[in-house]
């Protein structure tokens, strides 16, 4: 029996009769294997940086109360609600990307991290999904005539993120940045010309970053030929599919963590796909598009036009992390130092995924009369 009926009219009543329960018993399932795989993975990693072995453990289970409070409380608010919280973290997060210039931790030639009160944040990844909902409620604001007065905005606040995405430089969370805005710049009613316009500017910004960053030309050459360079990382992780097989070697029989400096975060589905096999890899896989198409059929009939354009945004950012991370490890595309959403070690992708997921699935419950209205 469930602990709340269909006359329950409290908060957490309405909420549990309103909210996808497929999508969050989907969530669950990808936090629970994302803790057993960072619990599998991240160990070696740990000794071999002479830290304690559950190290990167504990800081993970650290953050997993907060993104699952996150979660939860923000799937409870109203669109309105929404779309105020968006905007407040978002220019909270706008200030935390800029100061990271100043007074950022630089790893791996990239400053992308701020150290607040002894915890390393990476406030790029709370500008992915509130950058979606700011960015739909531009393109959906209309004038009194009718007249698109908020694409203006949206141009110039684009233009403003991935510069400073650039700057730090990210390359890969400029090309999610942008495929989101291009999304739902398109569903806005963006003219074919614009459409045309838009991809030579991306085809010549990635040749641009091709030329220009030096770690960008050094990922692609070594996609193209991987004996140009250092593909090491690529390499183990395509030996631990094959090792892996249908079935896996079993929990914590895997050799890969052990050799892999990344095998904790950005090539955490190699450790998975050599311990379970390739029925848990497609099972893993299933559960993202899951979560991305049951999404798209609950607010594909949304008639609020903002809460279609951010929804759709949310998706597009949650299911593209996910492929670029899998691809990049199955070396279908060139590494992006992308992480798994919920499953890579991580407290800021973790926060930041649940705040993606709680937007969504706030604004695709089951609402009646003004509970729509911004």
């Amino acid at each position: 029996m469930t602990a709340f009926t269909r006359t329950d009219t409290s908060l957490l009543g309405r909420w549990w009769w309103t909210i996808d329960h497929w999508t969050v018993a989907a969530v669950a399932l990808l936090i629970g294997f994302g803790i057993m795989m960072t619990m599998a993975a991240s160990p070696p990693v740990a000794d071999k940086l002479n830290l304690d072995s559950f190290h990167f453990v504990r800081r993970q289970l650290t953050y997993l109360p907060f993104a699952i409070i996150f979660l939860i409380s923000i799937s409870l608010m109203s669109p309105r609600g929404i779309l105020r919280f968006a905007i407040g973290l978002f220019v909270l997060s706008l200030i935390l990307l800029i100061a990271t210039f100043f007074i950022g931790l630089e790893i791996k030639g990239a400053k992308r991290w701020i150290n607040i009160l002894g915890l390393s944040l990476q406030p790029s990844e709370f500008i992915k999904p509130t950058f979606a909902v700011v960015t739909a409620w531009l393109f959906a604001m209309r004038g009194d005539n009718g007249a698109e007065i908020g694409r203006p905005a949206a141009i110039v606040l684009y233009g403003l993120v991935v510069s400073l995405l650039l700057l730090q430089p990210d390359f890969g969370m400029t090309v999610v940045v942008s495929a989101v805005w291009f999304t739902q710049f398109f569903l806005a009613g963006l003219p074919l010309i614009w459409v045309a316009g838009f991809i030579a500017l991306g085809i010549t910004g990635a040749v641009g970053a091709y030329f220009m960053l030096p770690h960008v030309a050094s990922r692609v050459d070594r996609f193209i030929d991987p004996s140009s360079g250092d593909s090491y990382q690529v390499m183990r992780s395509l030996e631990a599919f094959m090792n892996g097989g249908v079935l896996g070697r079993g929990p914590g029989e895997g050799s890969v963590k052990t050799v892999l400096p990344d095998a904790h975060t950005d090539f955490i589905f190699a450790v998975a796909a050599e311990e379970f096999g390739m029925i848990i890899c497609l099972i893993v896989v299933g559960l993202f598009a899951f979560v991305v198409l049951r999404g798209f059929s609950r607010v594909i009939k949304e008639t609020n036009f903002f809460i279609l354009l951010a929804v759709t945004g949310l998706l597009v950012q949650f299911g593209l992390q996910s492929l670029v991370n899998m691809a990049s490890t199955l070396h279908l595309m060139p590494t992006k130092g992308m992480t798994l959403p919920f499953i890579s070690y991580g407290g800021s992708s973790l926060v930041s995924t649940a705040v993606c997921i709680g937007m969504a699935l706030s604004l695709t419950r089951r609402r009646v009369g003004q509970e729509t209205g911004l």
